[in-house]
């Protein structure tokens, strides 16, 4: 997770296999926002009632598959863009992208270096 100027700042580790969107409601605990932009994985029912109950705009383009369609203000979806910049400099570094730790409390504790490098460049 990444704030408004893309610098990094929340992390959650999950499996390889496992999809993102479980994982954003504990993202989501103790911060707070006025917008939360993120891809269409994470249009999920569960996932737009926790942004709204934290009195929250949803930026989040509906599924395909998605029965009604909600609108999405694009214009603001664009600033997603700073997310995926945050991951590519993430993986500039070897250790990230490759992932040669076996344990996961490693990986995420070298996650969270890479992090703190980003934010003091």
């Amino acid at each position: 997770m990444s704030d408004s100027l893309g610098n990094p700042f929340a992390f959650a580790l999950s499996a390889g296999q496992a999809g993102d969107a479980p994982e954003a409601e504990a993202l989501l605990q103790g911060i707070e926002a006025d917008v939360v932009i993120a891809d269409r994985a994470y249009d999920a029912d569960a996932i737009l009632e926790a942004i709204d109950a934290r009195g929250a705009v949803a930026v989040i383009p509906a599924k395909a598959n998605r029965k009604t369609k909600r609108d999405t203000d694009w214009s603001l979806y664009k600033e997603r863009h700073k997310i995926e910049v945050m991951f590519g400099l993430m993986k500039h570094y070897r250790r990230v992208f490759a992932r040669f730790d076996k344990l996961a409390t490693r990986f995420l504790a070298f996650v969270q270096f890479v992090a703190a490098c980003i934010l003091l460049r």
